[in-house]
């Protein structure tokens, strides 16, 4: 007979983990797959409380997985699960979502700002229906999550807020490539940068995470040429064990000394070099180091 645990495995990674997230608990936007799932299943492993608010409340038919079996992955490895159906870009929603984190776990002490949307069309292709639910999903849902949870998060002993979103890098060439998403993922890293600086003195760590190669998630997978891309991508667990060291120990990765670490933009490898990782491999797909395909905004 097979088990719970059985059906959704550990995968096997080259991270050990100097820190626990057990009994900390996180509110994510998303999350009922990709990389937002696979954050959630490993702080989930450590005993984590995961509040997970996604749209999916039933099978879509182009992508795997809802809240619902989301929730079932995070309690099969040992943490406790509540998915609730909502939208980001409603204030409703979130509101709910903060008021059912605090009154199902006494609390929240981290926010993870996962939910994105992407299309990477030039600006004469951009259709402005697909402008306006990057901008809402991406830099609105940011800030309105964050902003809702501020005061349960000022209670918590380290607060954080971490968001999945790259370093502002101003090369022009990235906004020449795909203004509109572009400016939707510097929309959340200046969200990270103006948070960090605004809540300082009130203890909450701010900080960004981004891939620094391409990531296998059914988002890419259903771009044009998707399918042959993830070939040269690495696995989500990357970006979740990366997460999970920004979480337990951010101060020791910037170099810093105590226990605050704000305002800064990682990379997965630079996060988990500096927690010890030397090979990558593992995280791989099959395609050699050489051969994997940088992620964009680098």
């Amino acid at each position: 007979m097979t088990s719970s645990s059985d059906a959704y495995p550990v995968p096997a990674t080259p991270y050990r983990a100097a820190g626990s997230l057990r009994g900390r608990t996180i509110l994510m936007s998303g999350g009922s797959r990709g990389i937002g799932l696979a954050i959630a299943r490993r702080a989930a492993r450590d005993g984590a409380n995961v509040v997970l608010l996604a749209k999916t409340g039933e099978p879509h038919a182009r992508l795997e997985g809802t809240v619902y079996s989301a929730a079932e992955q995070l309690e099969a490895v040992g943490g406790c699960a509540l998915p609730l159906v909502g939208d980001v870009r409603k204030d409703d929603d979130v509101a709910r979502a903060v008021d059912a984190a605090v009154g199902r776990f006494g609390g929240i002490d981290v926010v993870v700002n996962n939910a994105s949307a992407i299309d990477l069309s030039p600006t004469d292709a951009v259709d402005m229906k697909r402008y306006d639910l990057m901008q809402d999903i991406n830099v609105r849902g940011t800030f309105l999550l964050s902003k809702l949870a501020l005061p349960a998060l000022r209670k918590s002993s380290g607060g954080h807020i971490l968001t999945l979103s790259p370093p502002l890098n101003l090369d022009p060439r990235w906004a020449g490539r795909h203004l509109a998403y572009t400016l939707a993922k510097y929309g959340m890293s200046l969200t990270t940068l103006g948070l960090a600086e605004e809540l300082r003195n009130d203890g909450i760590c701010v900080n960004s995470l981004w891939p620094r190669t391409l990531i296998d998630t059914a988002a890419i997978r259903n771009m044009a040429g998707g399918e042959s891309m993830v070939r040269a991508a690495r696995g989500p667990e990357i970006m979740a064990d990366a997460a999970h060291a920004v979480l337990t120990g951010a101060a020791s990765l910037a170099g810093t000394t105590g226990t605050f670490s704000t305002g800064n933009f990682y990379t997965d490898e630079q996060v988990l070099a500096a927690a010890g990782v030397t090979d990558f491999r593992p995280y791989s797909l099959g395609a050699g180091e050489a051969d994997l395909v940088p992620d964009i905004f680098l």
